[in-house]
């Protein structure tokens, strides 16, 4: 047993399929190479080794884009440094769309393309010909070529991944199972075997479909579960060129691919097949599911029209074989919340061969560095929540989340299933009023607000939605009257003992060290200056305060938290997110009307801005705390679950005469964006520092112990004028619409891009912003004296540029 299984090592990887095998590759070329790898059975024997063995480049961010392009890259070297063959076939891709809307998402996604430096052509029905010959034209009006995409064999990468890493002196044991995860004091530190245990200061999870089970036993949540993927391959087809693309049709739900002389057509059905739900049985190697011909009749039905010579060609093989799914469609990367020192990197949605070299390179730095990389928040498994582990949730998300690889991915496109998870006290009320409700880490929250007798669902476009004039309508109530936010939704924390006031100062920019009542807006950063978190903390005590941030971010931001208290802290922290309901009263009228419920005099000189106290509204009373995320007068209601319904109903009854009506989260999105407000996620992330982002006000140089990333933040302050900086962007043309990523043109070349975009219902324009770099500083004169525009898909739109937000800069509306 000593020779097969060490008693230790540096690292343990649990899992010998592409990722975990490339892990372990990657491991041993930044010289950790005190690497054991254990797989249960033979490598690739779980979903591997039945892959497409797509190798597609274009991902929904940069960072994940550049992961995936580092993929394609690496497999000329993998070969040459192994000897070890991949199948790389450097073919390119098409897809093709059927109607002009679809036709625009491709043309959209072409333009992030280009932003991300990628080769991508938008084509017409000759080009398309040209490269795939074989296709029948009807329904086509366009498509988008990539020339770098192309296939590769999965078995044969793995393979390789593997032989690299032996070669650098890295274990690799097969038919050995991890009966168990070892955790001592919050830390994993080894593994169970069939064989006895391994003891390793870092433990990583890679163990696909079971990566679940297996961490549920050690009490960390790993959202994903298998459903059934299928495809046929032909019999030979005479004539067959075998340099065709890669080819989609997104439309059909199926993709394409030449395959020895044959052809190979999988899909991404609308309604998927779970599977596993009863556990994965324990011989399970090298596995086919049973033939489900029914499911798969439509596709291959569209199929043989789209590509006519499948009607004369035989199939050879009927496949059907599981692959893991997550809530989101995105895979689950780096170190969990709940076990410091355990690594995860499962739950690819069908993209693990692509995503395999960025991935495992990816997740060997972040396991030496002990942070990731680059921003690689998209796939953080920290962005998940618990209820998402649970197996019913899993069941029925997943129905829906394989075809949505294929769905038009529409924006503001809500999910369909595993909806109402959760809900604040006032969702029947708010229904009851026509909320269209939104899912986020699922809470269900009111998105906009439908007139009676109307259809209060969504229906989707790339321009103006049918909510457009109703979101306008909530926007101008904020304006110029009042209205009502649900904002239960956001995460709340308590952190309280004799050193809270020491502990936050340590992990905030600005100084919490302000009287009881006051409130302070701050970034949480990490050591290299980049912003973990975007959040207010207000002071309830002399040794009490409450921390509010986002609701997506609920489980990552109170990790941060907990680990980066000082170990000598004598304070403790309480998620106490469940605990209050939140009810934003915003606009101009929401004085006189809280005034009226609360008999308070709730002026500026009585309650300037940013402050905080306990009031009384009919039986209850609430925490007011004067703050927006809108940019008007108005204040945030934190009340106890118990009684939100209570006030809310005060309010509503009360309301009238002051105008008061509900609002959703597209019109404080689009009041945000007005206000140039940043939007953790989004506008900024853990690659952006304060001072590119324009948030410098927030930064306490000064202050007494300093606080993380302090002298990142002063070695970036020496860089004068600042090269990269947030910018704001008003179209000249309305009815162009912006949503993310694309790029922003000055002088012929490429400045920057979208980090998010709304229409500004209060200036009628059409608005985005995002990071401009200029070498020789982003000042407001070189914003002034030169032209920029913004492409849209394939298409330049003019915009004017600024660095003060285009609505109230003078921020004279919050503080009236």
């Amino acid at each position: 047993m000593a020779d097969r299984l060490p008693a230790q090592a540096e690292v343990v990887i649990v899992g010998g399929g592409i990722v975990g095998c490339s892990i372990a590759y990657h491991l041993t070329k930044l010289g950790i190479t005190d690497v054991v790898l254990l797989e249960r059975r033979q490598l690739t024997c779980g979903t591997t080794w039945h892959a497409a063995g797509l190798i597609g480049q274009l991902r929904s961010s940069r960072q994940l884009t550049e992961l995936a392009k580092y993929t394609s890259e690496l497999l000329y070297e993998l070969e040459r440094e192994t000897g070890q063959a991949t199948g790389f076939k450097q073919n390119g891709s098409v897809s093709v769309a059927l109607n002009q809307e679809r036709f625009e998402e491709l043309k959209r996604g072409a333009s992030m393309a280009k932003n991300f430096g990628l080769d991508v052509q938008v084509i017409g029905r000759d080009d398309i010909t040209r490269l795939w010959p074989l296709l029948d034209l009807d329904g086509v009006v366009g498509g988008v070529f990539l020339p770098k995409d192309g296939q590769a064999n999965p078995t044969d990468i793995t393979q390789a991944f593997a032989k690299g890493a032996r070669m650098r002196g890295a274990k690799i044991v097969e038919n050995l199972k991890v009966e168990k995860l070892l955790v001592e004091n919050g830390r994993a530190v080894g593994v169970r075997t069939e064989e006895g245990v391994l003891k390793a200061r870092t433990v990583v999870l890679a163990a696909g479909m079971w990566s679940r089970e297996l961490a549920a036993a050690a009490g960390v949540s790993i959202p994903l579960h298998a459903a059934e993927h299928f495809y046929i391959v032909t019999e030979a087809v005479d004539g067959l060129p075998n340099n065709l693309p890669v080819l989609r049709v997104p439309d059909e739900c199926a993709y394409y691919k030449e395959d020895a002389g044959k052809l190979l057509v999988g899909a991404f059905e609308p309604v998927a097949k779970p599977w596993g739900m009863s556990g994965i049985p324990e011989d399970f190697c090298f596995d086919a599911l049973p033939d489900d011909f029914d499911h798969f009749e439509p596709i291959l039905l569209d199929a043989a029209r789209r590509v006519p010579v499948l009607e004369r060609t035989g199939i050879k093989t009927f496949f059907n074989g599981p692959e893991s799914f997550t809530p989101d469609d995105r895979y689950l990367l780096g170190e969990t919340a709940e076990v410091r020192d355990l690594f995860v990197a499962c739950g690819f949605n069908s993209i693990g061969i692509q995503s395999s070299g960025g991935a495992g390179k990816a997740l060997a730095q972040w396991i030496r560095d002990r942070h990731p990389p680059a921003d690689l928040s998209d796939v953080d498994v920290r962005r998940m929540h618990p209820f998402q582990g649970t197996k019913a949730y899993l069941r029925d998300r997943t129905t829906e989340t394989l075809g949505l690889l294929y769905a038009m991915h529409w924006p503001f496109r809500q999910v369909e299933t595993a909806r109402g998870a959760r809900r604040s006290p006032l969702h029947d009320r708010l229904v009851a009023a026509g909320a269209v409700m939104g899912e986020v880490a699922g809470w269900e929250r009111a998105n906009w607000y439908a007139p009676p007798r109307s259809d209060a669902k969504y229906a989707y476009s790339w321009g103006r939605q049918n909510w457009f004039d109703r979101c306008a309508d909530e926007c101008r109530a904020v304006r110029d009257e009042v209205a009502l936010f649900d904002q239960t939704s956001f995460a709340k924390f308590m952190v309280q003992g004799p050193d809270a006031t020491r502990a936050l100062n340590w992990l905030s920019t600005s100084n919490v060290d302000v009287p009881v009542g006051k409130m302070v807006y701050t970034q949480w950063l990490n050591a290299r200056g980049g912003i973990e978190a975007d959040l207010t903390i207000t002071r309830t005590g002399p040794q009490a305060y409450m921390v509010v941030t986002a609701g997506a971010t609920q489980t990552r931001d109170f990790s941060w938290l907990e680990r980066n208290l000082p170990a000598d802290a004598r304070c403790i922290a309480t998620d106490v997110t469940s605990s209050y309901a939140v009810l934003g009263v915003m606009g101009p009228q929401s004085r006189a009307l809280l005034e009226k419920l609360s008999g308070e005099d709730l002026s500026d000189a009585r309650f300037p801005f940013a402050t905080s106290r306990e009031i009384e509204i009919g039986y209850a009373r609430v925490r007011a705390s004067r703050i927006t995320f809108v940019g008007e007068l108005g204040w945030e209601l934190y009340v106890p679950m118990e009684f939100a319904v209570h006030v809310y109903d005060r309010l509503m009854d009360e309301g009238a005469p002051f105008g008061l009506r509900l609002a959703g989260y597209h019109a404080m999105n689009s009041c945000r964006t007005e206000k140039g407000y940043r939007h953790w996620g989004h506008d900024i992330g853990i690659a952006d520092n304060p001072l590119d982002a324009g948030l410098g006000f927030c930064v306490a140089w000064e202050k007494a112990g300093g606080f993380i990333g302090l002298d990142a933040l002063r070695e970036a302050r020496t860089r004068t004028p600042p090269t990269r900086r947030m910018v704001q962007f008003r179209l000249a043309d309305p009815s162009k619409l912006l949503y993310h990523e694309e790029p922003i043109w000055c002088g012929g070349e490429i400045v920057g891009s979208i980090t998010s975009g709304m229409f500004g219902h209060r200036l009628g324009a059409s608005l985005g912003m995002g990071y401009v770099t200029h070498d020789a500083g982003v000042t407001a004169q070189w914003l002034a004296e030169n032209a920029f525009e913004i492409e849209v898909a394939w298409e330049r739109v003019p915009a004017q540029a600024s660095l003060a937000p285009f609505y109230d800069p003078e921020n004279a509306r919050i503080k009236s």
